[in-house]
This record gives C-alpha cells, structure tokens and sequence, in this order.
C-alpha cells in the first residue's frame, strides 16, 4: 500500500513538473520573441535611416550633376552663339571681297580687250610699214634678212675664223690639262705597286737521284704522270731541277703542285701519282675560286654568276708579258671606276667591264678565237648586261668603242699594260723591239716619221702628203704591217696607223 501510494505521488509530481515545464518554456518562449521583435524593429529603424541618408546624398549628388550639366549646357551655347557671330562677320567680309574681286576682272578684261584692238592695230601698222619698205628696196623680208647675212659673213669671215682658231686652241690645252689631271688622280686612287709574275715551269728537287723515280721503271711513272696531268715533263742533265712544260697554265700549275707532294712524299708510282694529282686538281680548283672570289671583292663587284667568278679565277694562272692577268684586271678595274668618277659617268659599269674585260684569257688555249671575242660569248652566256659588254670588248679597238666607259676601260687597261715595269720585258730587247718597228716604218718611201707606242703594240706612220695620196696610204699601211710580220717576232699584234695630213699655213705680216 505505501508502495502503490508513493507510485501514485511520484506520478502526480511527475504530472506537475510537466506541467510547470510546459508554462516555463512557454514563457521563455514569449520572452525570445519579444526580444527578436526588437531587434528587428530596431533593424528596420536603422536601415530606414540609412536608405534616407543615401537618398539624401544620391539627391545632392544628382543637383550637383544636373548644375553642372546645366553649366556646361550654358557655356556651350554661349561658344556657338560666338562661332555663329564670327561666321556671320567672315561671311560679310568674304562677300565684300567678292564684290571687289568681280569689279577687278570687269576691269582686267576690259584692259585684256583694249589691248587686244591695241595690238591688231600695232600689226597692221607693222604690215603697212613692211610692205612699203618691201616696195621702196624692191627686197622682200626674207631676201633682205639673207642679203644682211651674206654681208655680215663676209665682213667677219676673217675675224670669225681667227677667233674660232683661237678658241679651239684654247679649248684643246684646257681639255688636255684637264684630261691629264684626270689620269693622274686615278692613277694616285690606285698607287698599288705590282709584282712581275709567271708561272713557273721549273721545279727544283732535293737531288739528282729523285730524278730516277720521277722516270721510273721504264719510263712508267712519267708517262702515268703526263698521262694524268696533260703536260710534258722534261728529265735533262741540269742538275737538281726538272721541267714541267704545258701549253695550258692551269694544267701546268696542277702538274707543279702534284710533283712538288710526289717529291716530298716519295712514293712515286702510277697509283700513288693519280691520287697525288687527284688531290692537287681539288687544291687547285679551290685556290682558283677563291683568287675569284678575292677579286670581286676587292673590286666591290656583285652578281657574278659562279661560274664566272671560278673563270676569273682562272686568270691568276695566267700571265701576259711577265703581268699577271687577274692582278691586271683588279687594277684596270680600279683605274677604269676612278676615272668614271672624276667624269662623273657610270663607275659601276666601268669597274664591272674593267674586272671582265680580259675574262676571254681563262680558255683562250681552249677555244678558237681572239680573247676579245671569247670574252663577249662568255658574258652573253652568263646574262651580264650589254652595257658591259660594250663596254670591254672594244679594249684593244678590234670593236668601236659605242660608250664613255668603253673608252675608260681602254685607258685604264693601256696605262696599266703600258706603264713602266708593268711587265716583265728587259730594257734592252724592249728599245730593241721599237727600234726595228721603227726601222721598218722608217725603210719605205714617203715615210716622214714613225713612232712606236703602246709598250710596241702600235707603229704609228707621218706620210709625205706631198708624195703619198690617199690611196697609196692604205697600200703602205699593208705593205709595213706584212714586213713586221715577216721580219719581228712578237706576242699578240701590232697595230700600223698610217697618218697622211695636208696643212695650210699663212702669216698675218
């Protein structure tokens, strides 16, 4: 019983005390939601007043904008209202103008026409006048015009033809000082001294029993090294030398350098000497492109072709009295583009024409024909410009010469081939060959006088006008050239210029 009885209060207390939870939380609840009512609440007040305050702002903002704006409306109206003030005012002052202008050429025209009727008038006066001279001198205009001049000749004749004389005297000694300046300053631009070369033939070696491996076992090592080289090779008594003889320098230089590796290596036989020239051709061939290639750009030459500039190489094996030809073609490069530029013409084709003027010479022994010829037949072959061509072809005068560089390239090649030292000849067999050409000139009637010039490459011949006609002076030419031919011994040729003049002389006393 006391058991079931504090069951039934435990229950009862359990009852209250949800009961009083219940109303506890209730009333904590109640208390919560008032509290977040204010604060919300409070919220709201606070953001209200920070939307007034942004609205006050945006509002004083914007008054301030639009004030501007109005501003700036203000200030741009009043600018036009100037502009259109300024406009108005150049208006009427281009009216104005305008006005003037018309009454200036009512003005001017009408001047332009009294003018006119003044001149009509003047003309026909002119006319009048004419034709009443016409009728008192019984000349008309165009025959008293050639009757004034007919007398005016013949008064000045004389004074005219001296003057004229005098003139032409003048004239030339100006011109040929001049002409000598000219030379003389090229000749200066290029003050390079150069060496006489030629190709040499002669091979030294260490002694004389080498010379028996060159000939070897029954002459088979000289005939494997003809053979390969294209050349002769002369075995002779002269002690320590052998001589390599070729008609074509650049065979002749393959030849030397091989032997010279043969000698040094000593293994002398027909395999070892095919490889050694082998060898010695590909040194060659590369020495030869950069002789080329060296010119050119000593020159300042661009746009060769290669294979052109591989034949100008070719050159540096060749020789012409003693000079070596590419050398000499460097310098009448040089002399040529010098003198194009004191005469103010075109340096470019004369440096050009002047470095390719003698290209021919690198297979002149190839191919038959003059050098000059060849020459032209390479260049056309290699697409160089016809203004070259004109210009180096008519260097030793076989060709007119059609250009001014044509005839600077022929300077420049004579006063390098002809100058002193140049080339290797002796003094004495030099004066020895102009003697005879001379002589021979000199041998045959109606000569006057004969000079050798051009280092002996021309005979020029003063005739006897009073012996020899016309006629007779070509025959003469023919007749000295056939006895130089026959009677002198001489590389290339020799021109005979046969000269026959009459001169008039009278004295003034």
């Amino acid at each position: 019983m006391n058991q079931l009885i504090l069951y039934l209060i435990g229950v009862i207390l359990l009852w209250i005390g949800a009961i009083l939870g219940y109303y506890a939380r209730q009333s904590i609840i109640r208390k919560r939601k008032g509290s977040i009512e204010a604060k919300l609440q409070k919220k709201i007040l606070e953001t209200k007043a920070e939307a007034k305050e942004i609205l006050d702002k945006a509002k004083a903002k914007s008054d301030k904008i639009i004030s501007l704006a109005q501003k700036e409306n203000d200030e741009r109206r009043n600018q036009i209202l100037k502009t259109e003030s300024i406009l108005l005012k150049r208006e009427h002052t281009l009216d104005d103008k305008i006005s003037v202008y018309e009454g200036k050429e009512k003005d001017f025209n009408e001047k332009v026409e009294k003018l006119k009727t003044i001149k009509q008038e003047l003309e026909s006066l002119n006319e009048k006048a004419q034709s009443k001279l016409e009728e008192v001198s019984g000349f008309s205009k165009e025959q008293a015009k050639q009757e004034l001049l007919e007398d005016a000749e013949k008064e000045y004749e004389k004074e005219i033809l001296i003057r004229m004389q005098k003139l032409e005297n003048e004239g030339e000694d100006r011109l040929e000082k001049r002409a000598k300046e000219i030379l003389v300053q090229s000749i200066q631009k290029y003050g390079l001294s150069q060496s006489q070369e030629m190709t040499t033939s002669v091979l030294t070696i260490p002694s004389n029993d080498v010379k028996g491996r060159i000939i070897g076992k029954e002459g088979r090592n000289i005939k494997a090294f003809e053979k390969e080289t294209g050349v002769e090779v002369i075995v002779d008594d002269t002690p320590d030398t052998i001589i390599i003889s070729g008609f074509n320098p650049v065979r002749r230089e393959i030849a030397r350098v091989a032997m010279e590796k043969l000698i040094k290596d000593g293994r002398i036989q027909p395999a070892r000497i095919e490889e050694t020239v082998a060898i010695a051709k590909e040194q060659i061939s590369e020495q030869i492109k950069k002789a080329g290639e060296k010119a050119i750009y000593e020159t300042g030459i661009i746009g060769l072709d290669p294979k052109l500039v591989q034949l100008l190489g070719r050159l540096y094996f060749r020789t012409s009295y003693g000079q070596n030809v590419l050398l000499h073609s460097i310098e009448v490069s040089y002399l040529a583009g010098a003198l194009a530029d004191e005469l103010k013409v075109n340096s470019d084709v004369a440096r050009r024409a002047g470095l390719l003027h003698d290209i021919g010479k690198a297979v002149d022994h190839q191919i038959q024909g003059s050098h000059v010829d060849i020459g032209m037949k390479i260049l056309e072959r290699f697409g160089e410009k016809e203004e070259i061509i004109i210009a180096m072809k008519s260097h030793h005068e076989e060709y007119p010469s059609e250009s001014i560089e044509a005839v600077l390239v022929q300077t420049a090649d004579q006063i390098s081939g002809a100058r002193p030292g140049a080339r290797k000849d002796t003094l004495e067999n030099y004066l020895k060959r102009l003697k005879e050409l001379e002589d021979i000139a000199l041998s045959f009637s109606g000569t006057k006088k004969a000079y050798a010039i051009q280092a002996g490459r021309e005979i020029r011949v003063f005739a006897e006008p009073k012996e020899i006609n016309d006629l007779e002076a070509y025959k003469l030419a023919k007749d000295i050239a056939s006895r130089i031919q026959e009677e002198l011994n001489y590389p290339g040729e020799i021109k005979v210029n046969v000269i026959r003049e009459t001169r008039v002389i009278e004295y003034a006393r």
